[in-house]
């Protein structure tokens, strides 16, 4: 299976920037795709931002020009930059990797999330 750590999750005033990382670990195996996700307390977890690995991305229009994704293949972390936080996105950050896992005689796709991570904004 494939592992993820997050972190950068954090404490900040209104204004401030984050950056969250998500670094993916495991055996033989190629990432698809990669996207943040968050979940404020009673409400449903929402999609904020998606990549490919080739770099086509897709954020929620409520980021769009605050917030960054971006992957770096070689170290299969996916980050988030967060510019200009808000209090109301107060909330916990998942990460979600897809991908395939290589097999001897073929592969199986995975979906994995990670552990998530708290982001606090203060006003």
């Amino acid at each position: 299976q494939v592992q993820l750590v997050e972190s950068g999750g954090g404490l900040v005033q209104a204004g401030e920037s984050l950056r969250l990382s998500c670094a993916a670990s495991g055996s033989s195996f190629s990432i698809y795709d990669m996207a943040w996700y968050r979940q404020s307390p009673g409400k449903q977890r929402e999609l904020v931002a998606t990549s490919t690995v080739g770099g086509r991305t897709n954020y929620i229009d409520s980021v769009k020009g605050r917030f960054t994704i971006s992957i770096d293949v070689t170290k299969n972390t996916a980050y988030l930059q967060m510019n200009n936080l808000q209090p109301e996105e107060t909330a916990v950050y998942y990460c979600n990797v897809k991908g395939a896992l290589w097999r001897v005689g073929g592969s199986e796709r995975f979906d994995s999330w990670g552990q998530g991570t708290q982001v606090t904004v203060s006003s």
